[in-house]
């Protein structure tokens, strides 16, 4: 096992992860949103199909987080699997993402349901494993609060692709070479932080040698009163933020133009998303340490959801732009505070629970897509299709916020003078 000394720069753990995040996330599955107005516009697929396409992506990303909560399981019944460190992992998650995205440019229509559903995947154990490293990393160096700036990464990724993509559509090219084009920026970006992915001291364990630090850390949970109702209301809280968001992320860009017919500003409104992760990314990073963060989760619930009534209240430039910033605002930083969360209540089993948060969340993003194909078929029009999913997707993330305005007045936080993060 290497020893902290090659990762004590907290920059080079802060920026790599970022990096990681960025291509995990935002080539890896966000740049279908971009693309998706140039794949209908070409003709090789249409917004039902789309509706399916983007679901085998979530799909993925669910299958993804259940084996990162799964893995010390597995690890224990499979003994001869190698003890891969996460960063190792991490590797070769950002090389498969960069594949599978020129693979979509080069391969057959029939083929896309399984590059996207392998696309998923890898995003989630990318997410997780850099999650789990950053933020043990930094905790161990005594800057848990830069752990926010990784989570800058996935908005860079949108800004980045949704610019590509808009200088793409002003020249006419077609949604192929999108995918090419952002395939090969998935490389160059890997290159880039490869050599700052090596050496970790955390590896894929089995569950065997973990079994008295998990007592342990129940141990010292239930002294300052995690009960498992407190994660199980966490979990659920975290979920419905995957499907409160995801329809106005998925069909952002197909929504302006439906309101918005001919307009020059329609491809700057997901990147303009984007901004908005970054922004509540580095605030996030701002918020003093100690606090609660379920207060932070409350709010960034209702920023969200002000922002797809926004949307639906002005569905004008205005209107999509300040949307589309509010929606972005808290987009990671959620992340960011659930993540947090769980280390505060499963301080010594956090990955396991990374794994299950994000599956969680995963499963909220699989029903948003197929929800408006449904709802196509018994709306008169797309328009009012996306209006009723919002709907739904606003109201959601009230619900959501309520859950954790109840969580912090039955809950109180009760912090131990010692946190077991060792």
């Amino acid at each position: 096992m290497k020893p902290l000394r090659a990762f004590a720069n907290p920059w080079t753990i802060a920026l790599a992860g970022m990096v990681s995040l960025g291509v995990a996330m935002g080539i890896g599955r966000f740049a279908f949103t971009p693309l998706l107005p140039m794949m209908l516009n070409d003709g090789v697929i249409d917004l039902p199909a789309a509706s399916w396409l983007a679901s085998a992506n979530y799909v993925g990303y669910l299958v993804g987080a259940l084996l990162c909560m799964l893995q010390p399981w597995l690890w224990a019944r499979f003994p001869r699997l190698p003890s891969l460190a996460f960063t190792q992992l991490v590797r070769g998650g950002l090389l498969t993402t960069g594949v599978l995205t020129v693979a979509m440019a080069v391969s057959d229509m029939s083929a896309w349901p399984l590059l996207r559903f392998l696309a998923g995947v890898t995003s989630g154990v990318v997410f997780v494993f850099t999650s789990g490293w950053c933020l043990s990393q930094l905790a161990r160096l005594g800057f848990p609060s830069m752990g926010g700036y990784i989570y800058m990464g996935p908005g860079a990724g949108i800004v980045l692709s949704g610019l590509f993509a808009s200088g793409m559509v002003a020249w006419q090219w077609t949604a192929a070479t999108g995918w090419l084009i952002f395939g090969l920026l998935a490389f160059a970006l890997t290159a880039l932080v490869w050599r700052h992915l090596s050496g970790s001291e955390d590896r894929l364990l089995p569950l065997a040698p973990r079994l008295e630090k998990v007592a342990e850390a129940t141990s010292v949970a239930a002294s300052v009163g995690h009960g498992s109702l407190e994660i199980f209301l966490l979990t659920v809280a975290y979920g419905i933020a995957g499907f409160g968001y995801i329809i106005t992320a998925t069909f952002l860009p197909v929504i302006a133009r439906a309101a918005l017919p001919g307009s020059h500003w329609l491809d700057l409104f997901w990147p303009l998303f984007g901004v908005g992760v970054m922004t509540g990314a580095w605030l996030a990073t701002r918020i003093r340490p100690g606090g609660d963060f379920r207060w932070m989760l409350f709010g960034g619930y209702l920023i969200q959801a002000l922002g797809i009534g926004i949307s639906l209240c002005s569905p004008s430039l205005l209107g999509f732009a300040l949307g589309s910033l509010l929606l972005g605002l808290p987009f990671t930083a959620n992340t960011f505070f659930a993540l947090q969360e769980v280390r505060r209540l499963r301080p010594t089993a956090a990955a396991s629970f990374m794994g299950l948060l994000t599956a969680t969340y995963g499963v909220g993003q699989i029903v948003g897509p197929p929800l408006v194909a449904v709802l196509m078929h018994g709306t008169r029009s797309p328009g009012e299709t996306f209006t009723l999913s919002l709907l739904i997707a606003a109201s959601s993330l009230l619900w959501g916020a309520a859950i954790f305005g109840w969580m912090v007045r039955v809950y109180p936080v009760k912090r131990p003078s010692v946190v077991a993060d060792r």
